[in-house]
């Protein structure tokens, strides 16, 4: 084209666009929200000049961590409210605007869901430097497609691999983290942090270097008629597909696909709430899969309990067998959690009362991230050190 026809078509959309009328500056431009002061306090800020009603939750309030609300709105039309000071930790919350649950616009660090999406911050100090990015080696996370021959279709996956796995040979023992309903695989590597909390155990030798697989538990449930009673075969059935999809689709790619020591020696298994509930299907009806196993907000209901023990006979009634294969057999569950606790303290003493050897630790906090997090920094470092690698 004419380099002088070139300057005049500039020229032309340079005027077009200086006589467009200009949107005039709101307080929405220069916001800041969430807005982390020194002393751990949290600003939250939303521009929402004609709503009537703003509160924020989060999953401290759960934790007993502190307090949520209603927000009061300026002049301008900015709603805010400061909570805390928040020990240091990393934080998920959202806003609700005239009863509509909402993103905070301002925040784009968001941790997605099958059911709903949140905002998330992190609080600095010496309570967090356990999950927060330092200036150590980093390992690399990667979405991975796959087939699954369970659910005819392609599903994903999120893999840790450790610092110097591109660059080496070596071959690595396999850790299964499952996350829980609600969420999918992308949870354990955003809220659950769990990148910079295998780095930093690697980084300081208290973990042995590992790869970690994180699956998409969320699977369609069956049809249901409602006000009928559920359909023990439909469900129970449902149960079992991630079993399946873990142990014919799920762990024969990974052992195809990357540098694996094969065998359960070198496999772990943890899952938190429904990932738990997986966990202790899988490990009760395939014992000789898994070394290490963690149950986390997670049990038997006392209701289920001759249901549980019926399926689960042959696993408890083989304690030595058991006891010879599993290396590591932990329960967790915060005191707080009023989803799990009581059956967590149920799983606790059936195992107690069949003889198989395990370790409960019941912590402080509720069903959160909070406590999770915590679960993985400790239950990793127990992880392969003596699977013979």
């Amino acid at each position: 084209m004419n380099r002088y026809i070139m300057a005049g078509l500039l020229l032309m959309a340079s005027v077009a666009y200086a006589q467009q009328p200009q949107r005039p500056p709101t307080p929405n431009d220069t916001l800041k929200s969430p807005e982390v002061l020194s002393d751990g306090r949290v600003v939250f800020r939303l521009y929402a000049p004609k709503a009537s009603e703003v509160s924020v939750g989060g999953d401290w309030i759960s934790q007993g961590l502190g307090a949520g609300g209603k927000l009061t709105k300026d002049e301008q039309g900015v709603w805010s409210l400061t909570v805390g000071p928040l020990p240091a930790d990393f934080y998920s919350y959202s806003f609700t605007v005239d009863g509509v649950r909402t993103l905070d616009p301002k925040n784009a660090m968001i941790k997605q869901g099958t059911t709903s999406l949140d905002n998330m911050f992190l609080v600095s100090g010496a309570g967090a430097a356990f999950q927060d990015l330092q200036a150590v080696p980093h390992g690399e996370i990667r979405k991975v497609w796959y087939q699954s021959s369970t659910m005819n279709e392609q599903r994903r996956l999120h893999v840790y691999f450790p610092p110097g796995y591109e660059a080496g040979n070596a071959k690595y023992p396999v850790f299964y983290l499952l996350h829980g309903g609600g969420d999918e695989d992308s949870g354990w590597s955003t809220i659950g942090r769990a990148g910079f909390i295998l780095d930093n155990l690697i980084a300081a030798k208290k973990a042995k270097p590992m790869i970690v697989v994180m699956p998409n538990g969320s699977l369609p449930r069956p049809n249901f008629v409602p006000g009928a009673p559920p359909d023990p075969a439909a469900n129970a059935a449902f149960q079992e597909r991630f079993s399946n999809e873990l142990l014919k689709d799920i762990v024969p790619f990974v052992e195809k696909s990357y540098r694996v020591v094969a065998g359960s020696a070198n496999r772990a298994l943890a899952g938190l709430s429904m990932g738990g509930g997986q966990t202790l299907r899988l490990v009760t009806n395939h014992t000789d899969q898994f070394s290490y196993v963690g149950v986390w907000s997670a049990g038997v209901n006392p209701q289920t309990s001759a249901d549980f023990t019926q399926r689960s006979a042959a696993f408890l009634g083989a304690s030595a067998k058991v006891n010879g294969q599993l290396k590591l057999f932990s329960v967790s569950c915060g005191e707080k959690d009023t989803l799990a606790i009581n059956g967590s303290k149920n799983l606790d003493e059936l195992l107690n009362k069949s003889g198989i050897k395990h370790e409960f630790n019941v912590t402080g906090g509720a069903h959160t991230w909070i406590n999770w997090r915590q679960y993985l920094n400790a239950f990793a470092p127990k992880l392969f050190q003596t699977s013979g690698k």
